[in-house]
């Protein structure tokens, strides 16, 4: 049998034990356990219930690249089996409901061959693909009766095209959207996604919409008999972010019908399957609010009868994010994960009333879950010490189901993370976490790094955050804070920096500084700051307004906003935020601080970027790295060939972080010691 597929799901093959290992010396970790970790997610109950599919994302240093495959669980977490093994990763792992297969995503072929569904026989046998399209299948939903899919596929690239026909000289890029680029996808044409019905068994496809417009997030009515999906139209899509929820019968010929609009998000970010109550009769969503706060404003559960009419916010009381709604078997409640104040944890909603339970509580951070058969419930989750694994919940609590990455955390030694609660300047409470270095000796006082999440609209929860880890190891005391902009408490602090970057939030962090010096912990004389994203951009404000930072690292920030207008995704979230520059100058030069006061910094900065990054360009970077250059503040900068907003190749993300020890251990740890 050729490993491309294995025939895992009959149960008579052989499965993994779960693992245990001997006690060994845990060692302290390095730059090279950026790659160390295996990443699940997505994970899938068999219609039976015996059986758990998931994700499983690893680094092959030999390829460079990260590689995905499905594996399996058993729900007595007695065996783990692996599904896939092929060269090219695969990923969405769907049971059809009758339980006869696994359909998943893969692009396995050559190499521009675009992801199509396979199928994986529960009998046995090798995966055979199922989809033909000359376009990427970005999603399906398998139907109630597993005789059909919901497809939701793009277009074919022309670029693909071209290599096929072997042109030499491409073709111009002609842009006519307003919204014109986007991170990883580039220049966007008049390539777009639509609705697809596929029947199994003959293997045939019908189209079910079509336009200047995109459909993305297909659900089945419980009796099949339509299917529920999202679409953003309107004389211009592009300016703006109001979707439809609509409702199709799923034949060739069919009108679509439009029950309610929301606000939801490009790129489908936070915005979740809708999901089909079990009487039908009603569809649970997940809707925005303000469309002026844009990522400011909070998610909030929705419900609209399935015929049509106003919405229903069962959240409405709420101050706070909930995502990823599933209804209860019962009909009477509907399973979300609420974004909490440094956690996020699976509830029970009644559909009626909006009163909400915890199902599962505590210092965690719950992102996926499903249900299933008896009331089964599986989670993804994360703590501060453990990464993320698959648990089932039963009576007693979670219980765990994999064991990825058991070996690892069995050879190395973690720091202590700490929840922290000061006021900023001006009295605001701030929440966060401070990472004490593995073997730290009480009294001392250490160089210590001010780590800065993106967004700004996230937060740091108590999850497993690998970077706080790697820097703790290597001596540093970590501080990761949630200054105002941060989501998990609620609106109002999240909006509290709308057009107005780098006030309150860099109080916020530089009071976290301050708290940690008073504790004992930091070194006054030893402190550096980072981040990424968002992260990199609220580094440039704080290095810019406060000089004592001795070492820098700032990553796909952008400072000079104005210049930035028009060059990255984000034009309509700047014109909702910041006006348009001709008419609001004064705004646009008030959130480009640190360039515009560049003369003020005197903090040693590494600035790093990909150069494909549509997110935040790395022309702001090289706008940051020339300014500081002009004025002899020692800088470098770092630019990551064919790499995006967020890294993915191994060896540079390797490089990234050992770059991060090497800068902050220069100007913090010039002797190499404590």
């Amino acid at each position: 049998m050729s490993r491309t597929s294995q025939c895992a799901l009959a149960l008579l093959l052989a499965v993994t034990p779960v693992a245990t290992f001997a006690t060994q010396a845990r060692r302290l970790l390095t730059a090279d356990d950026v790659n160390a970790i295996y990443e699940l997610s997505d994970p899938q109950l068999s219609p039976d219930g015996e059986w758990v599919a998931y994700t499983v994302t690893h680094a092959d240093l030999a390829k460079d690249e990260k590689v995905s495959h499905i594996w399996m669980a058993s729900w007595d977490g007695k065996r783990t089996v692996q599904l896939t093994y092929s060269k090219r990763s695969e990923s969405h792992p769907r049971w059809s409901p009758d339980g006869k297969f696994l359909a998943f995503l893969t692009s396995r072929g050559e190499d521009d061959e675009p992801a199509q569904v396979w199928l994986l026989d529960r009998l046995g046998g090798e995966a055979q693909p199922l989809t033909g399209f000359n376009g990427e299948v970005v999603d399906f939903e398998w139907s109630p009766d597993s005789s059909r899919l919901a497809l939701i596929v793009r277009d074919e690239d022309p670029e693909r095209r071209r290599k096929a026909e072997e042109k030499k000289t491409p073709a111009p890029i002609v842009i006519d959207r307003y919204y014109f680029k986007e991170d990883e996808t580039g220049y966007l044409g008049a390539r777009r996604q639509h609705l697809y019905v596929f029947d199994v068994a003959s293997r045939q496809a019908q189209l079910l919409t079509s336009g200047p417009y995109d459909e993305s997030l297909p659900s089945w009515s419980p009796d099949g008999s339509r299917i529920a999906f999202f679409s953003k139209r309107g004389p211009d899509p592009d300016r703006h972010s109001e979707f439809g929820l609509y409702v199709i019968e799923p034949q060739a010929g069919a009108t679509a019908s439009l029950l309610t609009r929301f606000q939801g998000e490009i790129g489908d970010g936070w915005m979740a399957r809708p999901e089909w109550s079990p009487d039908g009769r009603q569809i649970a969503f997940i809707a925005g609010g303000d469309p002026k706060l844009i990522y400011y404003a909070l998610h909030r559960l929705a419900v609209v009868p399935s015929t049509g009419g106003e919405p229903r916010i069962v959240t409405a009381e709420l101050d706070r994010n909930v995502l990823e709604p599933r209804w209860s078997g019962d009909g009477r409640s509907i399973y979300v994960l609420v974004e909490d104040d440094r956690n996020q944890h699976l509830a029970r909603v009644n559909a009626a009333s909006g009163a909400i339970t915890r199902v599962l509580d505590g210092r965690r951070e719950t992102t996926a879950f499903d249900l299933g058969k008896g009331d089964r419930i599986v989670v993804l989750d994360s703590t501060v010490h453990s990464p993320e694994a698959v648990y089932a919940l039963d009576s007693r609590g979670p219980r765990l189901l994999t064991h990825h990455n058991d070996e690892w955390l069995a050879s190395v030694k973690l720091s202590e993370v700490e929840e922290i609660s000061y006021e900023s300047a001006d009295g605001t409470r701030i929440g966060g976490f401070v990472v004490k270095p593995p073997d730290y000796v009480p009294g001392r006082r250490y160089p210590t790094i001010l780590w800065i999440h993106g967004g700004p609209v996230s937060q740091y929860a108590n999850a497993f955050t690998l970077t706080w880890q790697i820097f703790a190891s290597n001596g540093y005391v970590v501080i990761g804070v949630n200054p105002r902009g941060s989501s998990g408490r609620g609106e109002a602090f999240s909006s509290a920096i709308y057009a107005d970057w780098g006030n309150k939030d860099t109080q916020d962090v530089l009071a976290g500084v301050d708290h940690v010096i008073k504790l004992g912990l930091a070194d006054p004389d030893r402190l550096g700051v980072g981040g990424w994203s968002y992260g990199g951009i609220l580094t440039n404000f704080v290095i810019a307004k406060d000089t004592r930072f001795k070492s820098a690292t700032s990553g796909s920030g952008i400072s000079n906003v104005l210049a930035g207008y028009g060059t990255d995704m984000y034009i309509r979230e700047y014109e909702a935020e910041l006006g348009r520059p001709w008419e609001n100058l004064e705004t646009w030069l008030r959130v480009s601080y640190p360039f515009f006061h560049a003369d003020r910094i005197k903090t040693p900065t590494l600035f790093q970027c990909g150069d494909k990054d549509f997110n935040v360009p790395l022309l702001n970077s090289e706008q940051m790295y020339q300014a500081l250059k002009s004025l002899g503040v020692e800088t470098r900068l770092v630019i990551y060939p064919g790499q995006y907003h967020g890294l993915t190749k191994p060896s540079y993300l390797r490089d990234r972080m050992q770059r991060y020890l090497d800068w902050h251990g220069r100007y913090l740890k010039p002797t190499g010691g404590e």
